[in-house]
């Protein structure tokens, strides 16, 4: 098994104020093997200086332009350390509808990254993918993951079966993220989904049938307060539920 961290800020996100190469040498030195970068869309999309909350969003942005440039800037990142750690080169996609137009544009191009993980699905009165994670993942053209989403939760406002849901999830090659994140930013708080899963047998076990695989993401954004042991114990502990980790070739 990999010790992972699939979802990693950077001063590309407004919250975040950390180079790249401080999130890569502080993972490195907690023992992560494999980390992803998945920095917000909105952020990365509109330049970061040339948006924020105050002002709205720029909407003369060139997300051609801004996303290509993030993602040539995290693969020669990916390059400097490829023999210390693997790097995989994400986004963090908003959904989000608002005043200030955070969800990622329809013609915005993300088919290029390692993956993509998707926030505010269960917004669905809110959210550019209206519920449909499905249908959004086949627009984005790379790998999937939900982001911080109570998933059991939102199956069920759905009206699905959990088992057949996560096992659909499966099949898209859709996983979905365990976000083990406690830091000021956050207000030193839990999700309340992920200590249920970890508790919960019942949802353990379907996880599991279905073959669906979870993700770990500390979802830092500051580096001075990661936790490399809040990601190691979440990993370990899917190793020994038998759950496969995203991006991983076997389980050891």
């Amino acid at each position: 098994m990999i010790i992972q961290d699939l979802h990693a800020h950077t001063y590309y996100s407004f919250c975040c104020k950390d180079k790249p190469e401080k999130v890569v040498e502080t993972a490195i030195a907690g023992g992560i093997q494999m980390l992803g970068f998945c920095d917000h869309s909105y952020g990365v999309g509109c330049a970061r200086t040339e948006f924020c909350y105050d002002k709205g969003t720029n909407l003369s942005a060139d997300y051609g332009l801004t996303l290509q440039r993030y993602y040539d800037h995290m693969s020669a990142v990916r390059d400097k350390y490829r023999n210390r750690i693997k790097i995989l080169c994400g986004i963090e996609v908003s959904t989000l509808i608002s005043n200030d137009s955070y969800a990622l544009p329809d013609g915005a191009d993300v088919s290029m990254f390692d993956f993509a993980l998707v926030e505010n699905l269960d917004q669905i009165g809110r959210s550019t993918a209206r519920g449909d994670i499905f249908s959004f993942a086949k627009r984005l053209k790379c790998p999937v993951g939900i982001a911080h989403t109570d998933m059991f939760r939102f199956i069920d406002r759905l009206g699905e079966d959990p088992l057949k849901y996560f096992k659909k999830m499966a099949e898209a090659g859709i996983f979905w993220e365990i976000n083990v994140n406690f830091d000021s930013l956050h207000q030193f708080k839990t999700h309340d989904y992920v200590t249920e899963f970890f508790k919960n047998k019942r949802q353990q076990e379907i996880i599991k049938q279905s073959g669906v695989r979870l993700s770990v993401g500390f979802d830092g954004h500051n580096v001075r307060e990661y936790k490399a042991p809040r990601v190691k114990n979440a990993c370990n502990m899917l190793k020994n539920m038998g759950i496969r980790l995203a991006f991983e070739t076997r389980l050891i």
